[in-house]
């Protein structure tokens, strides 16, 4: 009799185990069918938005989605972090991070490695640059299109603006092209 009640008590627990594995091998399945479904449906959502964009207008997806990832993350002067960064950290890790390439830690090393060309002639990946302190250049962002550019601003963090805003048509100090 004792037997029968461990042969018994050993089936169930079985039963048991395979039961609860199953469930979690089900759910952790569920969980990274979800998670693939939605880093490959991902499209750009708050940049095509700000650009006005369809999926099929959309070139540089690297980019953008870079930008979606770090898009209202605050600005912090000297940061180089998602819980705070500047403009020139932001505009270098977006360079290495997109582009391949490392400009430089502040705004003057990255002004260096570019050469000034027309507004009119900005293109993706174009750097425009500001003077907001009333002396030399201490801003920079990343020109995207339709006149929109991405940036951290000081008030606001990582954000895309219009170069047609007063306050950026009245510190716009040149447009220029990364060196190859």
């Amino acid at each position: 009799m004792l037997v029968k009640k461990i042969v018994l008590f050993f089936l169930l627990f079985t039963l048991l185990v395979n039961v609860a594995c199953r469930h979690k091998k089900e759910l952790h399945k569920k969980n990274t069918v979800v998670k693939k479904e939605t880093s490959s449906t991902i499209t750009t959502p708050i940049v095509q938005e700000k650009l006005g964009l369809s999926d099929k207008e959309v070139k540089n997806s690297k980019l953008f989605l870079f930008i979606n990832d770090w898009y209202g993350a605050p600005y912090k002067y000297g940061g180089c972090q998602k819980t705070g960064i500047d403009c020139s950290c932001f505009t270098d890790n977006l360079f290495q991070n997109v582009y391949g390439k490392k400009l430089g830690r502040t705004t003057g090393e990255i002004y260096k490695e570019c050469e000034k060309i027309n507004l009119n002639k900005l293109i993706e990946g174009d750097l425009v640059f500001f003077i907001t302190n009333g002396r030399s250049i201490s801003h920079v962002g990343v020109y995207l299109r339709n006149n929109k550019f991405v940036h951290s601003s000081t008030t606001k963090g990582v954000i895309i603006s219009d170069l047609n805003e007063t306050y950026y048509k009245k510190c716009f100090y040149t447009a220029a092209k990364v060196k190859v």
